[in-house]
């Protein structure tokens, strides 16, 4: 290759953007690996660069081996080990090793397309935004009971490409940020909401307060697998009462005084609602279930007591 030639691609690689891909892990190896897998495979179409940066919350580092058997490859892998147990460290450890301008994250039991991260690049830089959000779709096993997926409990709500995107909707499970939102020096994410989940909510709250903007891209799906061990009605019961007594907590300060009327209103009409629903089939039945354990997690953190604060 003429020295002219080698000099203009070096040029061009340097004004590439460059995302670096956070995952934080707990105990998820096979998991991870399927998700390793198909980062290897992702197509950039040459308008990026990227690298992945694995951080594992397991003090017994679990996952090394298998991501250092991926450094050998044809991308760029970055492994540490966030021994406290603590998503908030975990994703801010993983942020410290960030070397790209565009910095995603995606958990470790999902799983996307060969295009998800060309579809989310595509996405931010033809709407300038600070930041998009993409779907994540469940993954069930045939085996998996029907109620699930009729009640949808794991469907969220989907836009279209290039909308803009509030709070409510907001989440660190699939998503493509500038780097810039990482300021030095500032707590990213709340260790406080290490154990109890919250910690993408509370970082995105004050991202909005910043006025920072947000948008959707359609296309960049993410599939979770679903274990059996989300199965149960109790599983999402809990789930919904951690997440109540979350905002309840945020909303003890009394700016959410409606809020919290909303929610005890709520509470009392689900109360009154629960008998009834034990006639209704079970995928509905549990969006009674639901409801009641997430205003009653917001009402009883409102008053000062925070039940099943901390995730399993």
């Amino acid at each position: 290759m003429p020295a002219s030639s080698a000099v203009q691609q070096r040029e061009i690689a340097r004004d590439l953007d460059r995302i670096s891909v956070c995952v934080c892990t707990f105990k998820r190896p096979m998991l991870l690996a399927r998700l390793m897998e198909a980062l290897a495979a992702q197509a950039t179409q040459h308008a990026f660069a990227f690298d992945v940066v694995v951080v594992d919350n397991d003090v017994n580092r679990s996952s090394e081996a298998m991501v250092r058997g991926f450094a050998g490859g044809t991308m760029t892998v970055t492994y540490d080990c966030e021994p406290e147990r603590n998503i908030s460290l975990a994703r801010n450890r993983a942020i410290t090793h960030a070397t790209g301008n565009l910095v995603a994250f995606i958990d470790d039991d999902e799983c996307p397309g060969a295009d998800w991260l060309y579809r989310l690049h595509e996405t931010l830089r033809r709407c300038g935004a600070d930041g998009v959000l993409a779907p994540v779709l469940p993954e069930f096993p045939p085996e998996a009971p029907d109620w699930l997926r009729q009640g949808r409990v794991f469907h969220r709500k989907r836009h279209a490409t290039g909308s803009p995107i509030g709070a409510s909707d907001a989440r660190t499970g699939n998503v493509l940020l500038n780097r810039s939102l990482f300021v030095d020096g500032q707590p990213w994410f709340d260790p406080a909401f290490g154990r109890t989940g919250g910690e993408d909510s509370d970082f995105f709250a004050r991202q909005f307060r910043q006025d920072r903007r947000f948008v959707w891209c359609d296309e960049a799906v993410a599939y979770e697998a679903v274990p059996p061990e989300r199965w149960t009605a109790a599983f999402h019961i809990k789930r919904l009462w951690r997440s109540g007594t979350i905002t309840g907590e945020r909303m003890r300060d009394g700016r959410l005084p409606t809020l919290f009327a909303r929610n005890l209103l709520g509470l009392a009409a689900c109360a009154v609602a629960t008998p009834v629903s034990f006639a209704l089939p079970k995928h509905l039945r549990m969006r009674v279930a639901q409801k009641l354990a997430y205003c009653a997690g917001v009402v009883t953190a409102y008053l000062g007591l925070s039940m099943l604060r901390d995730r399993d």
